[in-house]
């Protein structure tokens, strides 16, 4: 099968843009139509003329050539292809990656230490189901009531939990999302994302490889080229003890632990999720607190 490199600079620029440029017509770019068009979204030349540049320049940007791009016509392109904040941020990481010379992946990413402070806020977390994460959706600790949603993640995993792992790879990951489509989808933005930040990360990498040579629909959507932070949403689950349940989450960075965050899971007080939520809750009294941390901590 085949595998995905995760970050060729010049390919990736090259198909962002061009995938970027698909997705906005003519009419939603504020231009004329004039006889049948052969190409979808916007072509060169249009994109060109929007960011107020010669087609030229664009051409030569969109074959990957961004080391000299200055931040004002990376702004340009980005309003005349109307990104969104995500991609936005992740034409500036491969311009950046682009004015570094594209260096091949080959840095691993040091173990994570997961700080004594960071565990004992989690521990404090009572009503809802909190983890720490990394960009690569590495699972590295929970408080007991995240150990037990999460445990069809956790108890399959060999060494460090994965989401993405648990989402493509793990027979028990479709059933556990309401949505799996979607969730797959954003999972695979998500680590585009992260590319984009750590494009020397090997860890990340090898995980995209993996990923892609085992399963067909994720490198289906990593062509897309789609990226996408989330920071905040509503997430459906079947849970293999309390059924269908329905949390609200949110992220929130560690300033002190680049790269780490803290991900909350709650259900609106008095819902048939928030008794759900009691009863994980109940259960994971019974857990071992040897279970809660996956990485060393200081």
């Amino acid at each position: 099968m085949p595998t995905v490199e995760v970050m060729d600079t010049r390919a990736e620029v090259r198909d962002f843009l061009r995938t970027r440029r698909a997705k906005i017509t003519p009419e939603q770019a504020g231009l004329p139509v004039y006889g049948q068009r052969r190409v979808p979204g916007l072509r060169r030349d249009e994109v060109a003329r929007l960011a107020g540049m010669s087609v030229d320049y664009y051409v030569r940007l969109e074959k990957g050539n961004l080391n000299t791009a200055s931040d004002s016509v990376l702004n340009a392109i980005a309003n005349a292809l109307q990104l969104d904040e995500a991609e936005r941020a992740h034409l500036f990481h491969l311009a950046r990656t682009s004015r570094e010379g594209g260096r091949p992946s080959s840095r691993r990413t040091p173990a994570p230490q997961i700080r004594a402070s960071v565990r004992h806020l989690l521990d404090s977390i009572t009503g809802s189901a909190a983890l720490v994460r990394n960009g690569r959706l590495d699972i590295l600790a929970t408080n007991p009531l995240g150990r037990a949603l999460w445990a069809p993640a956790i108890d399959t995993a060999a060494g460090v939990p994965n989401l993405a792992r648990f989402a493509f790879l793990d027979p028990a990951g479709p059933d556990f999302y309401d949505d799996w489509q979607t969730v797959g989808r954003d999972v695979v933005a998500v680590l585009r994302t992260q590319a984009g930040r750590t494009p020397y990360d090997k860890d990340l990498t090898d995980l995209v490889g993996e990923l892609a040579t085992r399963s067909e629909p994720f490198r289906t959507w990593w062509a897309t080229h789609d990226v996408r932070e989330q920071h905040a949403g509503v997430k459906k689950f079947r849970h293999p003890l309390v059924g269908e349940i329905t949390l609200t989450f949110n992220e929130l960075a560690l300033p002190g632990d680049p790269g780490l965050s803290i991900k909350a899971y709650t259900a609106d007080p008095h819902s048939p999720s928030a008794e759900k939520l009691q009863l994980l809750g109940n259960w994971s009294n019974q857990v071992s607190p040897e279970l809660d941390s996956f990485v060393q901590g200081p």
